[in-house]
C-alpha cells in the first residue's frame, strides 16, 4: 500500500499488463486500501485495450475527506497518453453509499475528461465490506 501521494503501484513495462474489465476488477486491483484510516483517492490510467498503465495514489485526506481536483488527475493522463480512467476512494466509516460530494466531484471529473478526450469509465467506492460502483448504478 502507498503511504505517499503520487506514488505509482503498477507500471505498464510491468509484465502484467492487468486488463479491467469490470468494477469486481478494479476492486481485486486495489481492495487493499479499503482498510485504511484515512480517505485515499486513487486514480487508475488505461490504455485503449483497458489495459493498466498506471495506478496512482492521488490525494489522502482526512478521516472523511479528500480534496479532489480534476487538474491533478488529468496531468498524469495526459502525461501518459492515457484513453481512459477510472477513479477510486475508500469510506473509512465503510458506509457504501456516494455522498453528494462524491457525486459532484464524479461530474467535474466527468465533464473534464470530456473536453480532454479521456474518459471516465467509473468511479469506485470502497470499504472492507465491499465496494460500490457508479457504473453498475448507472449513475455514470
Amino acid at each position: 500500500m502507498s503511504n505517499y501521494i503520487g506514488e505509482t503501484k503498477v507500471n505498464y513495462q510491468s509484465q502484467e499488463n492487468r486488463v479491467i474489465s469490470c468494477s469486481s476488477d478494479v476492486y481485486e486491483e486495489i481492495k487493499e486500501y479499503a482498510v485504511c484510516e484515512q480517505e485515499h483517492f486513487i486514480t487508475i490510467y488505461l490504455d485503449g485495450a483497458n489495459r493498466i498503465i498506471e495506478t496512482r495514489v492521488n490525494f489522502i485526506g482526512t478521516l472523511n475527506q479528500s480534496l479532489v481536483h480534476p487538474r491533478d488527475i488529468f496531468r498524469t493522463a495526459v502525461r501518459l497518453n492515457v484513453a481512459s480512467i477510472i477513479i477510486v476512494h475508500n469510506h473509512p466509516s465503510n458506509i457504501l453509499r456516494p455522498s453528494e460530494e462524491d457525486l459532484n466531484v464524479t461530474q467535474r471529473i466527468k465533464e473534464s475528461g470530456q473536453v480532454l478526450g479521456i474518459d471516465l469509465l467509473d468511479h469506485i467506492i470502497i470499504c472492507s465490506n465491499g465496494y460500490y460502483s457508479f457504473k453498475s448504478k448507472n449513475i455514470l
